[in-house]
């Protein structure tokens, strides 16, 4: 039997476009800021904890549902003492924006971050918390999963578009602004499995390296050292799920040896590589 303080992740080969986390005894998880490739969502079952979503910080207890857009950085903790039991779900960007194009709440299937962070909801927690106990269950197939979830985004979206405050024929792409340093952030993304030192990088794009530091941190709420290691741990992560060995991955994503890979990869996703690996389907 799986201890209670060791997170449970679900996954489905014919649904890769979701994966959901639970755990049941999260007091001693300590996740440092990072962030997902996916749109995420998670429901608080016990206890309280301090969610840091870019730079706004929530107190959030159970009945809480809290929301994460993709590449936004985020941290969420227990309060000291406090007991804490969560699912986190992470869902495909693209698949989810296709289909709320499809059911007409979306006017473009370009991804539109969501505006809200934290939502108290009895009728959406509620049904959330089943959805995530209906996908663990092996009683029903994928193509029914895959309905359960297309119907509860769908009616969460319509929700969240009045919440917003956002016609849906009028949901326009959106656009970023001009900025520099998006284009050194398409570099590490592109170049994260190089150890390129900050100093390099910096002049490389016209900065010095202690505004360069200071900017990119202020931007983006991470400095680029640690922006390019969650880089690395989200590579690692999809080869995890594809069932590569940990020290081949470690390897593979750019870390010296397989002990630094376990470290850097515990303080984001508040898992081992193997309890990663591991899922239930």
């Amino acid at each position: 039997m799986t201890p209670s303080t060791h997170p449970i992740f679900w996954r489905d080969p014919k649904l890769d476009f979701v994966e959901l986390r639970q755990v049941l005894d999260g007091r001693d998880v300590s996740y440092s800021p990072h962030s997902h490739e996916e749109w995420s969502i998670g429901a608080i079952l016990e206890g309280q904890s301090e969610f840091l979503c870019a730079d706004r910080l929530h107190q959030v207890e159970r009945g809480n549902l809290v929301m994460m857009n993709p590449n936004v950085v985020h941290a969420c903790n227990p309060c000291h003492d406090s007991p804490w039991a969560y699912y986190m779900m992470h869902l495909d960007k693209e698949w989810l924006a296709q289909c709320l194009l499809d059911y007409g709440i979306r006017a473009s299937s370009s991804w539109q971050d969501t505006r809200t962070d934290t939502l108290l909801s009895t009728a959406f927690y509620e049904e959330f918390v089943a959805l995530c106990e209906y996908l663990m269950s092996v009683e029903y197939s994928s193509e029914e999963k895959q309905n359960a979830l297309v119907g509860y985004f769908v009616g969460l979206f319509k929700y969240l578009n009045k919440v917003d405050g956002t016609p849906v024929q009028l949901f326009p792409n959106t656009l970023l602004p001009n900025n520099k340093l998006y284009e050194v952030a398409d570099y590490l993304n592109l170049f994260c499995l190089e150890d390129t030192p900050i100093e390099v990088i910096s002049a490389k794009f016209g900065f010095s390296t202690a505004y360069f530091v200071r900017a990119f941190k202020r931007h983006f709420n991470m400095t680029p050292h640690a922006y390019r290691l969650n880089k690395r741990v989200q590579l690692g992560q999809h080869a995890l799920k594809e069932g590569q060995g940990i020290a081949e991955v470690a390897q593979a994503v750019g870390f010296s040896d397989q002990a630094h890979f376990q470290r850097v990869f515990k303080k984001r996703v508040a898992a081992t590589p193997h309890q990663y690996r591991c899922s239930v389907s």
